[in-house]
């Protein structure tokens, strides 16, 4: 995160609106590409695709000398953003694009929770207030008795979960090994983990559905870099807001090009878990702690 002095809230601003939109075309294109590829291939797809973007990260891996406490626990990040993975796609494919996006919010509460219960991170009044509000825009969102919660509402709160989990597993090797190894070790036991669940569902992909899923393999990879330049530009407490765009994005992009109802409590709701997001983000800077990541850290 970059430090008061060097802090050039702008280009931060810039940074996260770009990766914004590099997360909303992923979200176009695996939505485009729908069932007709069953979820598990689609995500081992995207990450065999994407493994040419790893190549310079494996001198830096072998270099690390990990241990044996860090291999087990890039492994079980892998385990658990394979599962993360997997849900997404699924839940890609059956519920509106901004309803997705906008419980992808939840990510960075569930991390909250999480380094409170796990990692002995206090909870004060406050913070557990915010998280209780984006809990609550959650419930807008999903309005149980008033529709029906579908299989996709159910899959993107398992998502958003399995997110926070290795999130957190993160948090806690960043310190011992440099980004590129994180990046580069997620990569491959995620490949790793989805190909037996891959193999279980294989169909024959075409050209075309190859060529799409390196689409979002590229759009990952850009907005995952890009992301990095906004932390690099700016504090959280001045990117993690402009992250709401792409709700906004997403209600149009569904209503525009896949012809999916605009609803009003989806966009409420966000705003609601949002809100309560931005507002911890603000307390943990307030606190000098960072243990929130923004938005886009919790994708595909």
């Amino acid at each position: 995160m970059a430090s008061q002095a060097q802090s050039r809230p702008v280009v931060g601003i810039f940074w996260m609106v770009f990766t914004g939109l590099m997360f909303v075309a992923v979200t176009a294109v695996v939505k485009h590409v729908g069932d007709d590829v069953p979820a598990a291939q689609a995500a081992f797809l995207r990450y065999v695709l994407g493994l040419v973007f790893l190549l310079p990260m494996i001198r830096p891996i072998l270099a690390a000398h990990l241990t044996g406490r860090q291999k087990k626990l890039f492994w079980a990040r892998g385990a658990v953003h394979t599962l993360a993975v997997i849900l997404w796609f699924f839940a890609m494919a059956r519920i509106p694009i901004a309803e997705v996006t906008a419980m992808n919010y939840l990510s960075p509460v569930y991390v909250s929770l999480g380094a409170a219960l796990f990692l002995g991170e206090r909870l004060p009044p406050r913070r557990l207030t915010a998280v209780i509000m984006a809990l609550i825009g959650a419930i807008i969102i999903l309005r149980p008795g008033v529709r029906e919660v579908e299989i996709g509402h159910i899959a993107m709160l398992g998502t958003a979960v399995f997110f926070a989990i290795g999130y957190l597993i993160a948090k806690q090797l960043s310190g011992e090994v440099s980004a590129p190894v994180v990046v580069g070790m997620l990569s491959i036991t995620v490949t790793v983990g989805l190909a037996p669940f891959a193999w279980a569902v294989w169909v024959t992909p075409t050209l075309s559905q190859m060529g799409w899923l390196f689409l979002v393999a590229c759009f990952a990879t850009a907005g995952h870099y890009s992301m990095t330049l906004a932390f690099a530009a700016a504090p959280l407490t001045v990117t993690q807001p402009v992250t709401f765009l792409q709700l906004v994005w997403a209600v149009l992009l569904g209503a525009v090009v896949f012809g999916e109802a605009m609803d009003g409590w989806v966009i409420f709701g966000g705003a609601v878990i949002m809100a309560s997001v931005s507002f911890i983000t603000w307390r943990e800077a307030v606190a000098r702690r960072n243990i929130t990541p923004a938005v886009p850290a919790t994708k595909v």
